[in-house]
């Protein structure tokens, strides 16, 4: 593993003998060896501790050690994926370590120190809401469009193993996030002001859509929702919710005393969301009309 820790200011100009050196060390690898030379102020011949600069190192590892937590799913087949603790510097118990190392007369290893982070969504969250199936929806495009397939594909993968807890608002676009280039989508046909045009992430307003007619199924409160400015072959007339990064956002909140789960999976030409929970959810269920597999899906559908 290659470090990239950003302490120019601290490393320049150190000639400092062996002795002077603390060896930061993570993982059972050394990140950065410092010199006490620099982090300390002469004052009547004795050495003082530069609080500045310790905080400097505080701040820069702090950016390096850490990983984010990765919450518990389901697999293609059911099969649950085990949650992942992630970690964060303990930047108390860091200044602490390195204040003791700094006064000593040898060469320092130095046990940067973490704090565990834990995922929201446990793997004992994920069994108990997967058993009850309280809503689904499936609509159809042409496969054949290949850069809107694959902006389908993306966001179905977003959304997908998402849980919504009790209270709890889902929104499209903060889930999704930003639909770019450097995040993989592709240009595609989009509407903008009544009228086809190409743009970036073209295809993903059939994913919200197909959420949104899934969570309306299942009972959520839906918060915000918009159609598009010319009808859609996807879904019914009416049923559609139109996605914009800068613009609108399709968002719903679970208003049930249960977590639910959000599966989102694509197979050629065919896209479904389905919204599980526990069993002991009592739920409100609304009649939505389904789309028609028999209508013919332009290759340019938005």
């Amino acid at each position: 593993m290659k470090w990239l820790l950003a302490i120019g200011l601290i490393l320049s100009g150190s000639t400092a003998d062996n002795h002077d050196e603390i060896d930061l060390v993570w993982d059972d690898e050394s990140i950065v060896e410092v010199q006490r030379s620099d982090f300390s102020i002469p004052w009547f011949g004795y050495p003082i501790l530069n609080h500045t600069m310790l905080e400097t190192l505080n701040k820069q590892m702090s950016l390096q050690i850490k990983k984010e937590p990765t919450n518990a799913g389901l697999d293609d087949y059911g099969k649950i994926i085990p949650e992942e603790v992630g970690y964060i510097l303990d930047e108390k118990k860091f200044k602490k370590k390195f204040t003791a190392s700094f006064f000593e007369k040898h060469h320092s290893r130095l046990q940067v120190p973490t704090l565990p982070v834990y995922p929201k969504v446990d793997s004992e969250i994920i069994a108990n809401i997967r058993t009850n199936l309280i809503g689904h929806y499936i609509t159809y495009f042409n496969s054949k469009n290949q850069e809107r397939t694959h902006n389908i594909n993306l966001a179905a993968e977003a959304i997908n193993n998402h849980v919504v807890f009790p209270g709890e608002t889902f929104s499209f676009n903060k889930v999704v996030g930003k639909r770019t280039a450097s995040r993989g989508y592709q240009p595609a046909p989009i509407i903008v002001r009544g009228e086809l045009s190409e743009g970036i992430g073209g295809g993903i307003c059939q994913v919200s859509s197909t959420l949104f007619n899934a969570a309306d199924r299942s009972g959520m409160k839906i918060l915000e929702r918009y159609s598009h400015s010319k009808q859609v072959p996807y879904v019914p007339p009416g049923r559609d919710a139109t996605v914009s990064w800068y613009g609108p956002d399709f968002t719903f909140k679970n208003k049930y005393n249960q977590p639910i789960l959000i599966r989102a999976k694509t197979y050629p030409g065919k896209m479904i969301v389905m919204i599980y929970s526990s069993d002991e959810i009592n739920i409100e269920k609304r009649k939505v009309p389904s789309s028609d597999s028999s209508i013919i899906i332009p290759e340019e559908a938005i």
